[in-house]
């Protein structure tokens, strides 16, 4: 299995894809009037694709994916160069914490982090932020789905790829239940040795939301009710 995608609604595909290929330092991948992906180069010849996808009315709805930044030491000169690239400051509600929190041109919060050692070695990209009722089973089951590994984190629970780099996925309980979709969903892929995952991931809580078989992905909520997507499995 492989964390292949992390997909967004929005109004305006080549501008918040701008925005996030300069905050992230990702390469220009396609263009078309559907939507505009960037790749984000991972250690290990590893990446992972931003999707902007063209949605007249993305949903108002807070959304329960979102990245998060490295900031480090550098938080500060982080969060000035995001500011200048057409980030805003957020409210959510977080009060004092040492984390800053943004938004993108589109309104999409995101968090500059500060400096933490389990956050050692992940790269411009520090996690992706999962929020559902049940973080442990939440985990299980995305560990299933990712092949990543739990890992000891500042989350309730935490995953990481097997080779202890690049960004870790991040487990937190919800401040209220889902309302309308996110704005954000993650992708993944089978590969050729993967076997019957689509139905261990059934067994484990998933649901199917929408099956075309015209289109090489089908979209499934996560136990938590998190939109996702399988893709075609590689060859």
């Amino acid at each position: 299995m492989r964390l292949e995608n992390l997909n967004v609604d929005a109004r305006d595909p080549r501008r918040l894809a701008d925005f996030w290929a300069a905050a992230l330092g990702a390469e220009p991948l396609t263009d078309n009037e559907a939507g505009v992906e960037v790749r984000l180069p991972l250690t290990g010849g590893r990446f992972l694709d931003l999707c902007f996808e063209r949605v007249p009315d993305p949903s108002p709805a807070k959304s329960r994916v979102h990245p998060d930044l490295t900031g480090g030491v550098r938080q500060q000169e982080v969060v000035e160069r995001l500011l200048g690239l057409g980030a805003t400051p957020a409210d959510i509600g977080q009060q004092d914490v040492p984390w800053v929190v943004l938004a993108d041109p589109e309104g999409n919060a995101f968090c500059v982090m500060d400096e933490r050692e389990a956050y050692h070695g992940t790269g411009v990209l520090t996690s992706l932020i999962l929020e559902g009722s049940d973080p442990d089973r939440d985990a299980d089951f995305w560990a299933v789905a990712t092949g990543w590994k739990r890992v000891a984190g500042v989350a309730e629970a935490s995953l990481r790829h097997p080779s202890g780099t690049g960004p870790l996925l991040e487990f937190l309980t919800e401040s209220g239940p889902k309302r309308g979709k996110n704005r954000m969903h993650l992708d993944v892929r089978p590969g050729p040795d993967d076997g019957p995952v689509t139905s261990r991931l059934l067994a484990l809580g998933a649901a199917v939301v929408a099956d075309d078989p015209e289109l090489p992905w089908t979209v499934y909520t996560d136990p938590s009710g998190n939109e996702f997507c399988i893709l075609a499995p590689t060859a």
